[in-house]
């Protein structure tokens, strides 16, 4: 019993070291963002079981890397208080590390989706040629303005930062939404979404805005496009 206890509570702490590292590390969410970013990008494309047993692998190393980057970390900060050139030493190492795990994943990543983003593109790029692109800037330009008109009348924050609602969401919401009208794809409409959504939640990390703001944003560029592109294939 103590040890089935004993078991269950190592898992506990495991799992809290976990979350200790995506609270407090911006890498970790980043790389987080990635991998969820890379896995959906798998599904997508269907890549082959071996591919997607390199791609597994690349990431759990990363991941791995990155905790015991911040372990390190931690355990330096612990026994020491002021600069100590062993100490530097440590962390150097073991940010390297994680650098070493972060470019074999990009390496992983480049031999696996080379072909199949390179079709995707090509896809993209008739449909954009077939597109005017007039439609795109209009809705984009629209988007803009919609945002300077909704910081005039909140009387908050500039363009660039804080106020109603996130111009930088916005402005993402609205290429992501392009990019779907477009591409007539709903996996890289879903991508495109994904990255306008990590451009919102960098502006709330940072502070510059609320997440009700950066809500708002996404939803005025992805209406405004969603009535350009509507309108223009009337």
């Amino acid at each position: 019993m103590m040890r089935s206890r004993s078991l269950l509570w190592s898992f506990n702490y495991a799992i809290e070291g976990i979350v200790y590292a995506l609270r407090t590390q911006r890498n970790m969410r980043i790389h987080v963002a990635a991998a969820l970013l890379v896995l959906g990008g798998s599904l997508f494309f269907r890549i082959s079981r071996l591919e997607f047993i390199a791609v597994l692998f690349a990431i759990v190393f990363v991941f791995v890397a990155e905790l015991v980057n911040t372990a390190v970390e931690a355990a330096v900060d612990v026994a020491t208080q002021s600069f100590d050139p062993i100490a530097k030493v440590a962390k150097d190492v073991a940010a390297g590390a994680v650098f070493v795990a972060s470019v074999n994943a990009v390496v992983v990543g480049y031999v696996v989706f080379f072909a199949p983003i390179g079709t995707a593109g090509e896809f993209l790029l008739t449909r954009v040629r077939q597109t005017p692109t007039h439609v795109t800037i209009i809705a984009l330009l629209l988007t803009s303005l919609g945002v300077l008109v909704g910081k005039a009348i909140t009387r908050k924050g500039t363009y660039m930062r804080g106020g109603w609602p996130s111009g930088h969401t916005a402005t993402a919401a609205a290429a992501a939404t392009a990019i779907a009208y477009i591409s007539e794809s709903a996996g890289i409409g879903a991508l495109a979404a994904f990255i306008a959504f990590l451009v919102g939640q960098s502006r709330v990390e940072n502070g510059a805005h609320t997440w009700p703001q950066v809500i708002v944003g996404g939803v005025l560029g992805f209406l405004i496009t969603t009535a350009v592109f509507q309108v223009s294939w009337v």
